[in-house]
């Protein structure tokens, strides 16, 4: 039997956006520039599919670690492990 559901299963309430960010998405986030070294965090756009992440990295921060096309590679730990995933800037917020 096949498994049921995808990569977006159980994640309703999480892709929620407010309803003052309903809409088009701003060119300056989608086009946002990080250096290595800087700390981001991962929140999800849900209407942008292209170079999401895993939905348990949600709300997870990271480092950036250098860039991949138009995606960044961001160093986290997650569970004891350091990983390294590639998310796209408009999922990423500076931290400060």
């Amino acid at each position: 039997m096949m498994r049921t559901g995808g990569a977006r299963r159980k994640s309703r309430h999480m892709l929620l956006r407010h309803y003052k960010e309903r809409g088009k998405i701003s060119l300056s986030k989608y086009f946002q520039s990080f250096k290595d070294g800087d700390r981001v965090q991962l929140l999800l756009n849900s209407a942008s599919p292209e170079g999401t992440f895993f939905r348990r990295f949600y709300g997870k921060s990271g480092i950036v670690t250098g860039k991949r096309g138009r995606c960044f590679e961001i160093a986290l730990h997650d569970r004891g492990n350091n990983k390294t995933i590639i998310v796209h800037p408009i999922h990423l917020r500076r931290l400060a």
